[in-house]
């Protein structure tokens, strides 16, 4: 039996730029400290049987084919697919799964595993992919296995993770730069504050959202929403949804490069801000909140947050708060006492800090 190998990759926290990634603009993520981690035994058989902590026991293929398998374990054969499709045979064994990462709270959970896989199974096939590869890799089994038409914003948030870092990235050339993140030492603290209401990227609205976004650049004759930078310019798309929508990417575009301005300032004032216009956005132009994330925000707000909006795709999930550290847990209490008093779950809270990126690790 081959030696276990053994990888992690964290989840992630967007700061701002929501649905800009396949929109070809900007996004302001961090790597959590939370993460997924995946332990690999290779042998010589034709299928992985895999233990996942929070979900039982599943067996795929090292063939598997679209459409073979769903569920959770679906993550795991569309990286082996995907990774199949590149020419990388994937070997049989006995797998391990244990994540920190909540699931279906917008945290990229599934990015976090598929990253994780990737990373054991090129180790155990001593297989060198650089980031992009690796981040596409993923991005591939999540879109074209699962059929989550997900951008790269999450695996290459879970790559390229920095400690003390937030992670600049534009969609169009794949760049990633670290913007300093240290809230510590100025008394910040990032709250999130988890709804408990799961969202699901495979849902038809937020294909609908893409969509939508792909018919606003075709009548602006442009190859995507990236090439927009004036508002103005919104009023030649007649269909007033599709204006909406892509007044949020664009708008969204810019709040991250002025968020970017002020953490290398030091200016966590305007960083919550930006935050709280983000949330309106989404609110408002794209529509992909709900009631209850929107009372967590507003609470939040009223609180004395600096700023506070929802992370991920939409539809539930988490919201995010920047917020003094010395009023974090009254912020924390004064939310979760309104948002059960208004009959929704009670809040899971706790502090986010940036974390680092995918890793292999030693043998254990």
């Amino acid at each position: 039996m081959s030696p276990t190998v053994v990888c992690s990759a964290p989840g992630r926290v967007n700061l701002l730029g929501e649905h800009t990634d396949y929109n070809g603009g900007f996004a302001l993520p961090i790597a959590l400290e939370q993460r997924t981690r995946v332990g690999l035994t290779p042998d010589d058989s034709t299928t992985i049987v895999i233990e996942a902590d929070d979900h039982g026991t599943a067996t795929v293929s090292t063939s598997p084919r679209p459409g073979d398998v769903t569920g959770w374990s679906a993550y795991v054969a569309g990286v082996v697919w995907a990774l199949r499709e590149n020419g990388i045979a994937v070997p049989g064994g006995h797998m391990t799964i244990s994540s920190e990462v909540p699931v279906g709270a917008g945290l990229s959970s599934s990015a976090a595993l598929e990253c994780a896989a990737i990373g054991a199974f090129t180790a155990a096939t001593e297989t060198t992919l650089d980031k992009l590869a690796w981040a596409r890799a993923a991005q591939r089994a999540e879109n074209d296995y699962v059929g989550a038409p997900t951008g790269l914003l999450d695996q290459l948030a879970s790559l390229h993770g920095l400690a003390d870092h937030a992670l600049l990235i534009d969609f169009e050339s794949l760049d990633v730069e670290p913007v300093p993140f240290e809230l510590d030492s100025a008394g910040i603290a990032l709250v999130v504050l988890d709804s408990l209401s799961s969202h699901g990227h495979a849902g038809g609205e937020y294909a609908q959202r893409r969509a939508s976004c792909e018919r606003a650049a075709a009548a602006l004759e442009v190859a995507s929403l990236r090439a927009v930078t004036d508002v103005v310019s919104l009023s030649a798309i007649t269909d007033p949804t599709d204006r909406r929508r892509a007044r949020h990417v664009v708008t969204e575009n810019q709040r991250v490069l002025d968020a970017c301005t002020a953490l290398r300032d030091r200016d966590y004032v305007r960083v919550g801000a930006k935050m709280t216009e983000s949330h309106a956005s989404m609110r408002d132009d794209f529509e992909i909140t709900t009631s209850g994330i929107d009372l967590i925000v507003d609470s939040a707000l009223r609180a004395g947050a600096l700023g506070a909006r929802m992370t991920g795709g939409g539809f539930g999930g988490c919201v995010i708060a920047l917020v003094e550290s010395t009023r974090a847990t009254a912020m924390v209490d004064a939310v979760t006492e309104e948002v059960e008093a208004a009959g929704f779950p009670r809040p899971r809270a706790f502090v986010a800090r940036a974390g680092a990126g995918a890793m292999v690790h030693p043998a254990p």
